[in-house]
């Protein structure tokens, strides 16, 4: 077959609480997962071998050798379903790395989806959850890319309510934070586990269940990278935001407004050293 092409969104942690941690050390979540038009693209192609051209945001120090998320996903699935991994793949890079959106996790899902697809692999004949599980905890809700209540790990999704129409605004000051060391910074007790009750009819409503429940992760992550903190305070008192926090375990923000142009004039006026998308939850 010709060569096809995968979207790799963005995701968004809209809440995200630590409810608790198993005996292995993980931390138990739970959180509000969607997901952005910010995204990455892989195209797979056919070929005699395995190979992964990385281009665009950060592909310099971005690594193609056998540990990249995106060829250990093509191996994965080809081991699981006894074949020789076979594909050109071109990663390019929109969403950045390390940056709590996800990106690699997102990028691995869209391997097992086209790849998938490109092999000719039934649903019956593998399980691409599964395998999305083996290669990390944000990998299924990328495999999934709709809007759900991750729990567990984030492995154990549910899917949300339908969200309201609103302008995102992602913003990223260019600092590097380690999601291990996120976890370790952080202080206090485990947050309980709040239900979801009903859908949000509007932005309002929205914005006031995500401030009940933040991100216990930030206190965490502005002890290591206090500039978190400052683009929070930015974000917070911009105008006609409803809504901001940090996504995942950081650095990158993101606000919520009433419209794109609203998210759009709010990024224009940002400093120009923080990486910055203006765009909309999918």
């Amino acid at each position: 077959m010709d060569g096809l092409v995968e979207t790799a969104p963005a995701k968004v942690n809209l809440w995200l609480n630590v409810v608790g941690r198993r005996a292995d050390g993980y931390h138990l979540l739970n959180s509000l997962v969607a997901f952005s038009d910010l995204a990455d693209t892989l195209e797979i192609a056919p070929a005699d071998g395995l190979t992964l051209a990385v281009e665009g945001l950060g592909a310099e120090a971005l690594s193609a050798e056998a540990d990249n998320l995106v060829l250990r996903a093509a191996r994965l699935l080809a081991a699981e379903t006894g074949r020789t991994p076979r594909a050109a793949l071109r990663l390019i890079k929109r969403i950045p790395m390390a940056a709590g959106l996800g990106g690699g996790s997102a990028d691995a899902a869209a391997a097992l989806r086209g790849l998938a697809e490109l092999w000719n692999i039934a649903p019956a004949d593998v399980d691409l959850s599964g395998l999305a599980t083996r290669l990390g905890a944000d990998v299924p809700m990328c495999l999934a890319g709709r809007p759900a209540i991750a729990s567990g790990v984030g492995e154990v999704l549910e899917p949300a309510p339908t969200l309201p129409r609103c302008g995102l605004l992602l913003v990223n000051p260019g600092v590097p934070l380690p999601t291990p060391a996120v976890f370790s910074a952080r202080r206090g007790p485990f947050s309980p586990t709040l239900q979801v009750e009903r859908a949000w009819t509007d932005l309002d409503s929205f914005a006031a269940a995500l401030a009940v429940r933040g991100n216990d992760l930030t206190d965490g992550a502005i002890s290591l990278q206090p500039v978190v903190g400052d683009v929070l305070a930015v974000l917070r008192r911009s105008p006609g935001v409803r809504y901001a926090a940090m996504s995942g375990s950081g650095a990158t923000c993101f606000a919520l407004y009433g419209s794109v142009a609203e998210a759009e004039a709010v990024s224009s006026g940002l400093p120009v050293a923080w990486w910055r998308h203006a765009g909309r939850l999918m």
